[in-house]
């Protein structure tokens, strides 16, 4: 005959069925001090019945160690406050068997005077998206490198024409600090006097979205000097899309390109 009791902290959730408990996503309630009073079903359904049940525990006991105390400080000053608590990320040990990333939206619950008394918490579990994006981040920033260390000079705008990336070489063959050229207008910041090629077709941003541009260019620098320039603009394209998203132009002094 199989056993038809329920475990004690199901029974919990079970005693009063509402609409929070048919939630999709896991759901907490602490007091003031952080221990857990309330879960629904969702919860109890990522948590691992090798750690106990989870009424009555502190919740910080399932995140990392060099996480808990910052999570305990930042929790009781919540309380102490009493301000809105703003959407956080934190990694908790699940059913999974290892730490996940949750984002966690809160709310404080208030007693009859208005004082908190403890806090509501709606989690999503972000762990895949938070790797992509840490991904992405790691691949701009080696891309960034990348480009950081090439000796000529290299220049990005958007398909408006805005200057969005100059390497260290620009900033230098130019005289301007990218701080100084980000969101500026390339043919404004950098205006060509003369350009030469085999295209007879005078140099404009138009132009480069339209197809790879090589030729001899003079510009004006910060101080309004002359800087004659081998340039070769390419379009940026998506891959997915296909869409022209900007150019990059790649210019070398003529002395370089001796």
């Amino acid at each position: 005959m199989k056993n038809s009791s329920a475990p004690k902290q199901i029974s919990v959730v079970d005693a009063a069925p509402d609409a929070i408990d048919e939630l999709p996503l896991p759901y907490i309630e602490m007091d003031a001090t952080g221990r857990i009073t309330r879960v629904n079903r969702a919860t109890l359904a990522l948590h691992s019945p090798d750690q106990g049940k989870l009424i009555g525990r502190m919740a910080w006991e399932f995140m990392p160690g060099d996480e808990k105390n910052p999570s305990c400080a930042a929790y009781l000053a919540l309380m102490e406050s009493g301000g809105d608590p703003p959407v956080v990320y934190r990694s908790l040990y699940d059913r999974s068997g290892e730490y996940r990333t949750y984002a966690m939206y809160r709310s404080l619950m208030r007693d009859e005077e208005g004082r908190p008394s403890g806090m509501r918490m709606l989690s999503l579990d972000v762990t895949e998206e938070k790797r992509e994006l840490e991904e992405a981040r790691r691949a701009r920033l080696w891309l960034e490198s990348v480009i950081a260390s090439l000796a000529d000079a290299v220049l990005v705008t958007d398909a408006l024409g805005f200057i969005r990336s100059a390497n260290p070489a620009a900033e230098t063959l130019f005289g301007w600090r990218f701080a100084e050229l980000e969101g500026k207008l390339i043919e404004k910041a950098l205006p060509v006097l003369s350009y030469v090629s085999d295209d007879p077709t005078k140099l404009s941003f138009t132009m480069s979205l339209a197809g790879h541009c090589r030729g001899i260019a003079t510009i004006l620098d910060r101080e309004s000097r002359e800087v004659r320039v081998e340039i070769g603009t390419s379009p940026i394209l998506n891959k997915e899309s296909g869409f022209t998203e900007g150019v990059v132009a790649v210019l070398r002094t003529l002395e370089q390109a001796a």
